[in-house]
């Protein structure tokens, strides 16, 4: 960063993965519902609906908060903020403003400690749909209220990160987690997370700060990076050229690939805070807290530390493994079958990401039992490790098993010394010129005659018998 340094804090908006909606019971999950059709009196603000908070909101917000090391707190309270909008009905959100769940928390990065100031508990507003490209360019706007009510937890990370790249760590790393604990699906492309980041840059010679910015509403990792990587740009030219750096709220235009201006920065009390009087404060047993807590399961740190442990996997490898819950599962049925961790974990890192890259998890027909059928080929050498790949790829794709591919394509590997010798022979004596290089000393040439044995056999032919037969002929070795 040289001269300048940024300051980034963020706020990220979780949606809880509860069955009802924070105050009712209106359906939670209402992504693919039509508009409107999963409110109710409570969640529309209509006068004399009370709200009555979910238990499973607070189950959810405290295995989250006990998740990222917050101390969480028995006595809690929800507040009104006040402000209008077209798709808040009730002209203000019931959140937790001045007695949060949680506080004082942390989560590790790269080996850095990310501080959690505070986890709160909140509900959703609506959504406005424009008929137009843009809300400047439509003609009319419609509401739709199904998201009205749909609890969220607000973690505001500490102003401690200090790089747009660590940011976008930070938010895929606090994603693995949210899905390990099963407290948020985490689909940003569903508004299930989502991020305010606010950035201030500090010229190092001078000690000089700027104002704080904030960029809202950001629903992808890519784009928490890109945006902040240009509104840090934007942040240091003004600084450089002596121009004030309003303190605003500024939006990602994905089209032009730049923040826009929104509106000026909003504080506390332009809100007017004030207790929610339809709501007691909450106040959760010790008895409670516990039991929710133990029913955390591990923790993807915890994971990546037993898979280094157990399967004497290299960190880097037990990362990438264990970042999606599901395939680190599928890759811990598929080692208690094979009972050989290291190349379950080499196929895995290899030629099953390449195949889930390449078609998605979602089409692919792998099974623990795929694995073993190909393994135990390998082994036996009724196939050599590059047919396997090619085996697998069909395996993977079609659903058949590793042994019915090779019965139906004929494919078992050719061991026979006598065959592949007189193979061997026939290639010396087609490629006399390539022959007379290599004796006189271009040794690179050793691996074309094996891709030649290899193209002959299509693929069959045992690579290590054709070595020792190449060595033979050629280094008479």
């Amino acid at each position: 960063m040289g001269r300048y340094k940024p300051i980034i804090g963020l706020e990220i908006h979780v949606q809880l993965s509860t069955r009802t909606k924070a105050f009712c019971n209106c359906p939670a999950d209402v992504f693919e519902l039509e508009p409107n059709t999963a409110i109710c009196p409570v969640c529309t603000g209509q006068p004399g609906a009370l709200p009555v908070p979910s238990l499973e909101m607070f189950e959810l917000g405290v295995k989250l908060a006990t998740a990222l090391n917050c101390k969480i707190n028995e006595y809690s309270r929800f507040d009104r903020k006040n402000y209008f909008y077209p798709d808040l009905p009730k002209g203000y959100q019931i959140t937790q403003f001045f007695y949060p769940l949680a506080e004082y928390g942390w989560l590790m990065v790269n080996g850095k400690k990310i501080r959690i100031r505070r986890i709160h508990l909140e509900e959703d507003a609506g959504k406005l749909l424009h008929a137009g490209d843009s809300i400047t360019e439509a003609e009319y706007s419609l509401v739709d209220m199904n998201r009205c009510g749909i609890p969220l937890a607000e973690i505001v990370t500490e102003p401690d990160i200090e790089s747009p790249e660590e940011a976008r760590i930070f938010m895929e790393k606090l994603r693995t987690i949210l899905r390990y604990i099963g407290v948020s699906s985490g689909d940003m492309e569903k508004g299930a997370l989502r991020c305010d980041a606010n950035i201030s840059v500090v010229d190092t010679e001078t000690g000089r700060q700027s104002n704080k910015v904030e960029v809202k509403n950001m629903n992808s990792f890519k784009f928490v990076e890109k945006a902040l990587e240009y509104e840090f740009e934007r942040i240091v030219n003004l600084m450089e050229k002596g121009e004030p750096v309003e303190r605003e709220t500024r939006g990602w235009n994905l089209s032009t690939k730049t923040t826009v201006s929104m509106r000026s920065k909003e504080e506390a009390h332009d809100y007017r805070y004030f207790p929610e009087p339809d709501i007691p404060p909450v106040i959760l047993s010790r008895e409670f807290i516990e039991n929710v807590q133990k029913s955390i399961g591990e923790l993807p740190d915890q994971r990546v530390e037993r898979f280094v442990r157990e399967y004497a996997l290299s960190e880097k490898e037990a990362n990438i493994l264990v970042e999606d819950k599901a395939i680190a599962d599928f890759f811990e049925d598929v080692v208690k079958r094979t009972n050989d961790p290291k190349e379950t974990a080499n196929w895995f890192l290899t030629e099953y990401f390449r195949l889930i890259g390449e078609h998605g998890t979602e089409k692919l027909k792998v099974t623990a039992e795929t694995f073993v059928e190909l393994f135990e080929l390998i082994k036996k050498g009724t196939i050599s490790r590059n047919m396997a790949k090619e085996i697998f790829q069909e395996s993977s794709l079609s659903g058949k098993s590793p042994k019915l591919i090779v019965e139906e394509k004929g494919l078992k590997q050719i061991d026979d010394v006598g065959e592949l010798e007189k193979i061997v022979v026939r290639v010396l004596e087609a490629n006399p010129q390539q022959v007379e290089a290599f004796k006189k000393g271009k040794e690179g040439l050793f691996s074309f005659f094996v891709g030649q044995v290899m193209k002959e056999t299509k693929g069959k032919a045992n690579p290590k018998t054709v070595t020792e037969i190449l060595n033979k002929h050629l280094r008479g070795s």
